[in-house]
């Protein structure tokens, strides 16, 4: 670049033409050949509380895709875990899994937790709108019953992760059927698919705005 001022400084017109277009492919093959780490870059940029201010926050689409996917799950007796982390981070859980890194859809997580997938084991964990891994392990709660009923394995995870992190699991249990969901050690259970999409909006925006806040207050405070 600095080349191609000097040879228009010193009217080498061609020479600065050529100079130019070789600065221009020289920028046009750096984005080629490093892409994927330019994208990974600007997904973690994306991913920061402080970037996030600036654009409009909409839960809808995990809502959707969560309920809708935990509806048929039920429907066809499948079980699953899916555990949304609200705040902070489980990168130890995430750890024990297999890394997915992708962007959440309902078909991605009926796929996950069909009973032949390899992955259908353990959790799922997503984070914002991406589901980060699978087949993860989570802590089991003390609590064995709900209610007068046996909590099986999947209730224990799902509300143990609870217990210990700002996340919510949606649970499924493929002996019933029916959807439950814990936060914060407390566990719900019969839920619809109307009641979990709710249920995961309210809750996302509440923990969503209480963040914002922080994020402003701290940031005042400097």
């Amino acid at each position: 670049l600095f080349l191609s001022f000097l040879a228009q400084a010193a009217n080498f017109i061609a020479l600065g033409w050529l100079l130019k277009l070789l600065s221009d492919i020289w920028v046009i093959a750096f984005i080629i050949l490093f892409q994927p780490e330019i994208r990974r870059m600007l997904v973690l940029i994306g991913r920061t509380p402080i970037i996030r201010i600036f654009f409009k926050n909409d839960h809808s689409n995990v809502s959707d895709a969560i309920s809708e996917a935990a509806y048929e799950l039920a429907q066809l007796q499948h079980g699953a875990l899916m555990v949304i982390v609200k705040s902070g981070g489980i990168r130890g859980v995430v750890e024990t899994g297999e890394i997915i890194d992708s962007k959440i859809s309902k078909n991605l997580l009926k796929t996950i937790f069909f009973p032949r997938s390899p992955l259908h084991d353990g959790a799922v964990i997503i984070h914002n709108d991406i589901i980060e891994a699978a087949r993860c392990t989570l802590p089991l709660s003390t609590e064995t019953k709900k209610d007068g009923r046996i909590l099986g394995m999947r209730h224990r995870a799902g509300l143990g992760i609870s217990e210990i992190a700002d996340v919510i699991s949606v649970i499924v249990s493929e002996e019933t059927g029916s959807i439950s969901v814990a936060e914060n050690g407390i566990l719900k259970t019969g839920l619809s698919k109307e009641a979990l999409k709710k249920y995961l909006n309210d809750s996302l925006k509440k923990s969503s705005d209480k963040s914002i806040r922080g994020i402003l207050q701290n940031t005042k405070n400097i």
